[in-house]
């Protein structure tokens, strides 16, 4: 017993003092509300990082409008309204897993490193086949009004 006071004794006397301000012991909770804003204004801050920093999105950001305003052209229906934007949805999910994916590469292999060099270039291999599917659903869903429209605007007969 008399070493267990001992070390009592020791653990006392060398430890650090013990905060004696009035601190609450636990942060009080946020509302959901709040939160729910700070969860969107992290999401839109990648997303204006994005922008900012990566080439592709623009040229992403560009078709993606294009696209957008040639269904409002040719007056697409709700189905293939949903087509669109979820093959746009899923090209701008894949560019965003790839630049989140550079990033902590980045951060945990400062070195060049086989490895790393195989992560990114499978993140990239991502977005081109989303890429890639994108332009055959956009020629499927748009190509038929689209031609449908510019052949009676040129004054095309049909084939």
């Amino acid at each position: 017993m008399r070493a267990t006071t001992c070390r009592a004794r020791f653990r006392a006397l060398h430890s650090p003092p013990m905060k004696t301000t009035h601190e609450p012991a636990v942060k009080p909770q946020r509302t959901r509300a709040a939160s729910r804003l700070d969860s969107l204004r992290h999401a839109f801050a990648g997303w204006w990082y994005m922008l900012r920093t990566q080439r592709n999105a623009w040229i992403h950001a560009v078709i993606s409008t294009a696209v957008f305003v040639l269904g409002l052209w040719l007056g697409l229906g709700r189905l293939e309204w949903a087509i669109i934007l979820l093959t746009i949805a899923v090209v701008w999910m894949a560019e965003f897993i790839n630049t989140s994916l550079e990033a902590v590469v980045d951060l945990a292999s400062p070195d060049l490193h086989p490895l790393a060099k195989v992560g990114k270039d499978v993140a990239a291999a991502a977005v081109l086949v989303g890429a890639l599917t994108a332009v055959l659903v956009g020629l499927l869903v748009l190509g038929p009004p689209l031609w449908a429209r510019v052949s009676v605007l040129l004054g095309f007969r049909g084939l």
